[in-house]
This record gives C-alpha cells, sequence and structure tokens, in this order.
C-alpha cells in the first residue's frame, strides 16, 4: 500500500476516533447548530480595533472554544484538539491531506468533536512552515474557524514540557503548539489583501529576477576572466548596453581582433545605440591585442558567454516590466505622496517597505513594525551582568532591509538625515559606530513613514528634527 492510499485510509477511519455519548439525532443537532454559529475571527476584526496584547489573546480563548493544533506538512497535516484547561479531547492525531477532500475531512472531524463536547467555536493554531500553510488558513477561514499562528521557535523550546523529552515529531508538535494557543502566545496571521498582496507578490517577483541577474553576471564574470582578464579595464561598466553587444557578438580577444576598430562601432551602430561609448572602440581593440586570456577550448564557452548575456538583457527587461508595475500600485496606496517628499525614498524603496509591511491598518504603533522587521532591542542582564544590546534579527528580512536601504539613501541625499547621522556618530557622549547609526535611521524612518500613512500628513524635515529628543536615554542606547 503506498503513502498516499495509506494516508487516505488514515483519514477516513481517523473520522470516527471522537467519543460519543450522544444520539444521533442530538449529535446531528448539535453539529447543524455549531455550523450556523460559527464564525472565523481573522486581524481586521482583532488588531483594528485596539491593542492585540496578551490579555485579550487570553481573553479570545473562551471556554466554549475547541483549541486544534495543527502541524503543517507539504502534503500530510496533523491535527489535535484541546479544551481551555489543556485536557486532550482527541483520542490520537488526525492526518488529512492538503487537497479538498482532506480539509473537509479535517472540518467534519473538528466540528463533530467540538459538537460531541458542548463548544460553539473552533480556532486552529500553526506553525507558518514556508508557503504550505497558505491554502489550509484560508480555506479554514472561509468555512468559518479561526486561525491563529504560533512562532516555530517557540515550539522548539516548548516541546520537552509535554513529556519531559527531547522528541519532536508531526504527532506531538500538534498539542505542543494547541497548549501555545492556549496559554495566549499566539498572532494573528495576516495574509496581504488587495494592492498590498499585489506589492508582496511583485516586490518577490522583482527580488527573485535581481538574483537571477546577479547569478548570470557572476558566472559571465568567471568565463571573461578566463579568456579576457582584462575585459574589466576594456568595456569599462561591463554590464552596460555598449558592453553586452559586443559580448553577444565577440566576447573573446580573438573575436574582437578579427572584427576591428570599424567592426566593433559598426556593432553599436547596427543596436542603435547613442553615447559616449563609442569612444572606447580603440581601447576594447587595444586590450584584446596585448590580452593573456586562456586560448584552447573556447568554443563551448563562447556560447556560454551569449547565453549569459542574453539572459542578462531579458532579465533587465522583466526587471523593467515589473518595477512599473510596482511603482504604478505603490502610488495606488494613500498618502504614499507624502513619504515621496523625503529625499532619497524613490518608490522602488517604498513600494519594498510597505509590501513588506502590509496594511498599516493592522498596527497600533511603529514599534510593532520595529519588532516585525527585527530592529528591536533586545539585552542580556541579569544581576550585576549587562550584556551587550544589539538588534534582535528576529521578524521579516525583507522589511528590514528595505529599511536599511532607505537609511543609507536619506543618509546620503537629505540633509536633515546627514545632520542626525553626523551627531549620532562624534557626539562626546557614547557617540555611534556608522553601521549602529543607519540602524538608529532607519528605525527613525520606519516611525516617520508609519506616522504619514496613518495621519497623512506631510513630511517636515525641520519639525522632525526638533521631535528628537538627543540626550534621552532611549536615544544613546547603540543599536
Amino acid at each position: 500500500m503506498n503513502a498516499k492510499a495509506k494516508n487516505n485510509k488514515n483519514q477516513v477511519n481517523n473520522n470516527f476516533s471522537v467519543i460519543n455519548t450522544l444520539s444521533a439525532d442530538e449529535r446531528q443537532s448539535r453539529i447543524s447548530e455549531l455550523l450556523n454559529t460559527m464564525q472565523a475571527k481573522t486581524w481586521h476584526d482583532l488588531e483594528t480595533s485596539g491593542k492585540f496584547d496578551k490579555n485579550a489573546k487570553l481573553s479570545f480563548i473562551s471556554d466554549d472554544m475547541l483549541i486544534v493544533g495543527c502541524d503543517i506538512g507539504s502534503e500530510t497535516h496533523y491535527l489535535r484538539a484541546i479544551d481551555r484547561k489543556g485536557r486532550e479531547l482527541s483520542k490520537k492525531p488526525f492526518s488529512f491531506l492538503n487537497n479538498e477532500e482532506g480539509f473537509e475531512a479535517a472540518k467534519a472531524w473538528m466540528v463533530d468533536l467540538a459538537a460531541v463536547n458542548g463548544k460553539r467555536q473552533i480556532v486552529l493554531g500553526l506553525e507558518p512552515t514556508g508557503h504550505y500553510w497558505f491554502c489550509v488558513a484560508t480555506w479554514l477561514i472561509s468555512n468559518g474557524i479561526s486561525v491563529v499562528q504560533v512562532n516555530p521557535y517557540a515550539v522548539k523550546q516548548t516541546k520537552e514540557i509535554e513529556d519531559n523529552s527531547q522528541l519532536k515529531d508531526d504527532r506531538k508538535d500538534p498539542k505542543v503548539i494547541a497548549n501555545l494557543v492556549m496559554n495566549g502566545n499566539y498572532g494573528m496571521p495576516y495574509l496581504p489583501e488587495g494592492i498590498y498582496a499585489d506589492l508582496r507578490s511583485l516586490s518577490l517577483l522583482r527580488s527573485q529576477l535581481a538574483e537571477n541577474r546577479i547569478r548570470s553576471i557572476n558566472r559571465l564574470h568567471r568565463l571573461m576572466k578566463i579568456y579576457f582578464p582584462e575585459y574589466k579595464d576594456a568595456f569599462g561598466k561591463t554590464d552596460g548596453s555598449f558592453a553586452m553587444e559586443i559580448l553577444k557578438v565577440a566576447p573573446f580577444p580573438e573575436d574582437i581582433i578579427r572584427l576591428g576598430e570599424d567592426g566593433i562601432r559598426d556593432i553599436w551602430h547596427k543596436a542603435k545605440l547613442r553615447g559616449r561609448g563609442y569612444s572606447r572602440a580603440a581601447e576594447i581593440f587595444r586590450y584584446a591585442c596585448v590580452s593573456i586570456g586562456k586560448k584552447e577550448g573556447s568554443e563551448p564557452d563562447r556560447y556560454s558567454v551569449k547565453c549569459h548575456v542574453e539572459d542578462i538583457i531579458s532579465l533587465d527587461e522583466r526587471l523593467a516590466t515589473v518595477e512599473a508595475a510596482i511603482n504604478e500600485k505603490c502610488m495606488e496606496i494613500p498618502h504614499v505622496e507624502n513619504i515621496l517628499e523625503i529625499s532619497g525614498l524613490g518608490q522602488n524603496i517604498v513600494a519594498g517597505i510597505i509590501s513588506s509591511m502590509g496594511d498599516i491598518e493592522r498596527f497600533d504603533d511603529a514599534k510593532e513594525i520595529q519588532k516585525l522587521s527585527g530592529l528591536n532591542l533586545v539585552a542580556n542582564s541579569s544581576g550585576k551582568h549587562n550584556g551587550e544590546t544589539k538588534i534582535s534579527h528576529r521578524g521579516r528580512k525583507e522589511l528590514r532591509t528595505w529599511l536599511f536601504q532607505g537609511a543609507k539613501s536619506v543618509v546620503a541625499h537629505a540633509p536633515e538625515f546627514q545632520y542626525i547621522h553626523e551627531y549620532y556618530t562624534t557626539r562626546a557622549k557614547n557617540p555611534l559606530k556608522k553601521m549602529q547609526s543607519l540602524i538608529v535611521i532607519a528605525c527613525k524612518l520606519l516611525r516617520i513613514i508609519f506616522t504619514i500613512l496613518k495621519k497623512g500628513i506631510t513630511y517636515d524635515p525641520q519639525k522632525m528634527l526638533d521631535d528628537i529628543k538627543r540626550f534621552e536615554e532611549a536615544e544613546i542606547v547603540a543599536a
């Protein structure tokens, strides 16, 4: 029996694993009532009406709620259920497949268990494992079951509380997850909607295309260093349009010598290139004549160079198309034009920050976004020991990267941020290193963006400088 057939068999058998002390009519009546009253709560309901803190999370988990833990897999998921006091209500883990039949079976199992135990609502906790949880979460929410997330690190750290064992597997994890949810150690999942979903997808595509472009350029550099070591001096900008047109036709020194200076200029002329690049024809020819590059076995690698060049040109065109779409989508978000008034912040950086951050309405304070980005400060102190204070690096790496890029850009172009950077790095008391100063400025930039998007105010450089409390303790803590 193959694994898929075995999972299907387990899925069917597990449907009848709940303890049933009710008559068939009463049981069916409770199930029908539960299906009519179940209502999924999302971040729209819980996070936009005030701060959803630990007390609010504990209050959300009520006595009439079935708490289900789910261990997410690529093909098979596992469930276990408990009540508000931590007592397990399921006899054994329930497994279901990542398809419609499996989702329907999982819903029937949860509803049956909730009805038998007199529960009126269902909440399911899961680890956000890669992309495998997206379909499960959206399907369950659309079917009236609330979905929350637990931190995978918290699951790893608390696995021994359950049975004093280091064991961690698909059947134990659902119980650990359910206990974390019961104790309020969870967060609401955020799946971007509308324009934010478009921006997230476009930004991810841009990152992938940029990575592919860098990969192709590195492979091109390797081949050129073998056959034409002087090519950087010869071409100047090695990934520019003038260099790309030559490399497609004549990548190696013997090819360039065969063309001659007039042949090089003729290639550029046919490609309808304009600019000062024509003046480099003589320089390219001269370096080709004295090149010390390898001569043997060049034919296959000549074709490889052509492939890499064509990939780079194609990726440049795709990147331009994607960035144009990102900029267009970005301008549809309210008050973005006020953020773009900050010197050094272009549409690419702003779109990257917003796409990683998501809808601003789900945040009550900029510190929540700072923690999401991993830029929040953490200390390691105990008794007389005062450890080093540093940023946590936990959170959304893309958001942290875009904020840091934004900080570098505003320091380079905006006089007010240049002034702040200079002050932080040269002050008499506890001067910061340049990297630390950029982290502080990234956090300041985040607070400015948060305020603009929340309140719709315009950016005022002087007000930003006046609001800084230079000698406040929080401002002089090293990042």
